[in-house]
């Protein structure tokens, strides 16, 4: 997940950020998101881990990393920066400035740190300015609840205009993967909507990718 090229014409096509339920097992799972990560460009996949003991977590993290990672994908981890080296995962998702600060130790220089659920533009630039490889703007919280969408598209266009660090918009079903793709995101995640039914994941993806419409620059 490198940096938004400065001044690029045209300006890069957006690729998919998956995020997944939370798992426990693996197994039962890797066939659907085998299935998610051929239905569409995917950048990284945001593994959430159900609660288990570490020896349960990490060895889901690395039955799934071989999924994600055989075909080029970034595999990050939903917290849990303390696993990420021994699950052999790329990187970890830190919700919220007071995590992200504590596992930047853990995860640079080698790895990839994702910055989340920044309560203000002020948290989002200090993630930037110590380092952080991503910003995401949208995505819910604990209780499932998400910022209003005009305020997300807002946050989206502002980062996009002003900084290079590149900026995951989250997208609560495929009619927000267009306005957030406009506003500017460089990576639109997709979240529980798509895996409400494993049969038809692909076929989500699929429709979600068709309004990833990037605007033509005028000349």
């Amino acid at each position: 997940m490198t940096s938004r090229p400065n001044k690029v014409e045209p300006r890069p096509k957006p690729r998919f950020y998956l995020v997944t339920p939370l798992v426990d097992d693996a197994d039962t799972f890797a066939p659907t998101l085998a299935a998610a990560l051929e239905a569409g460009d995917v950048a990284a996949v945001l593994l959430r881990l159900k609660a288990a003991d570490e020896r349960s977590m990490i060895n889901t993290a690395k039955t799934l990393g071989r999924v994600v990672q055989d075909r080029q994908v970034a595999l990050l981890l939903d917290g849990h920066a303390d696993l990420v080296a021994r699950a052999g995962a790329d990187g970890a998702h830190l919700a919220g400035l007071a995590e992200f600060t504590a596992a930047l130790e853990q995860l640079k220089p080698d790895r990839i740190a994702g910055a989340g659920r920044m309560e203000t533009r002020h948290d989002a630039m200090t993630a930037a300015e110590l380092g952080c490889d991503y910003v995401m703007f949208g995505e819910p919280d604990d209780h499932g609840e998400r910022p209003a969408f005009d305020a997300i598209e807002d946050r989206v266009s502002w980062w996009a205009e002003v900084f290079e660090a590149p900026c995951v918009g989250f997208a609560g079903g495929a009619a927000e993967v267009e306005p957030l793709v406009k506003a500017g995101a460089d990576f639109i995640a997709l979240g529980d909507w798509i895996w409400a039914d494993a049969q038809t994941v692909s076929a989500t993806i699929a429709d979600a990718a068709r309004h990833m419409v990037v605007p033509e620059i005028a000349a």
